[in-house]
């Protein structure tokens, strides 16, 4: 579609009818009481698009437009952390990582994996003093990636966490992705590590599931060229960190800021299907 004559382009942040089709069958059904009902329950589609408003702005909770419908950000707030509980956004992450499966879009011949620093201008769980920040309070987002970039799983840890203790949970929190016949797929056949991986013990540990690690030495002349297949990652950091509520954490609560990373996986994975 062209846009233009008058014709208002979408928002990164509106809820298309394709996008609400695959949300909103994992939402829990929100029922009203009969005797005390209380306020009308604000639709789950308008808040849903008040979440993704402040991922993709950064805008406190309680700075959302009220043009936009979703009632107040404590309502936006609530209803995230509900939904977390419930398990939405990783199931979510996993049901559009099967439909790109299906779509041939998903390539598990090899992964790759690294770690971006944030500030934590609040502090709270999962932080540390950042090495590569002057000390100050941060947090680190670990990511991997299929061979084309697409986000199979992230963890989030304190901003002086070493990238190679994350290497088998990322590993391990990869799903299992459905889409073909058969078995589900879960691990990757390689793993490409730059030199902040580079231990025996992990190496033992990565072939112990199953996958070969493919990691970059320390001490070792640059020219290792896994850069020209490890650049992926650092090109999924970017799409994520364009969401702005991800390039810096406001949230004290690690539960609260780990469905945003959650969540802007599962972004980048709609994107890329919508493109096919």
């Amino acid at each position: 579609m062209i846009w233009g004559c008058g014709v208002a382009r979408p928002k990164p942040w509106d809820v298309d009818d394709e996008l609400w089709a695959v949300v909103e069958p994992l939402l829990p059904k929100g029922e009203r009481r009969v005797r005390h009902p209380g306020r009308k329950r604000h639709p789950d589609r308008l808040v849903f698009q008040g979440i993704l408003f402040v991922l993709h702005t950064g805008i406190a909770w309680e700075h959302l437009p009220q043009e936009l419908g979703v009632g107040s950000g404590m309502t936006c707030w609530r209803r995230l952390a509900a939904w977390t509980e419930a398990g939405v956004w990783p199931r979510l992450h996993q049901g559009l990582l099967a439909r790109l499966r299906s779509a041939d879009a998903l390539d598990f011949s090899r992964t790759a994996v690294d770690g971006s620093h944030i500030r934590a201008l609040k502090g709270g769980q999962e932080t540390g003093r950042s090495p590569v920040d002057r000390g100050r309070t941060g947090s680190k987002h670990h990511l991997i990636t299929d061979a084309t970039g697409i986000p199979l799983a992230a963890t989030l840890t304190g901003g002086n966490r070493n990238d190679v203790t994350q290497l088998i949970p990322l590993l391990q929190a990869v799903p299992p992705v459905r889409g073909k016949r058969g078995r589900p797929r879960r691990r990757p056949d390689i793993v490409l590590g730059d030199r902040g991986y580079d231990h025996d013990k992990y190496r033992r540990l990565v072939w112990a599931l199953g996958v070969k690690p493919v990691i970059a030495r320390r001490g070792t002349e640059h020219g290792s060229r896994l850069g020209a297949q490890r650049w992926v990652v650092e090109r999924a950091f970017a799409h994520l960190h364009s969401f702005r509520r991800l390039r810096i954490r406001w949230e004290i609560r690690d539960d609260i800021h780990e469905p945003f990373l959650t969540l802007g996986c599962a972004l980048i994975c709609w994107r890329r299907l919508t493109k096919l």
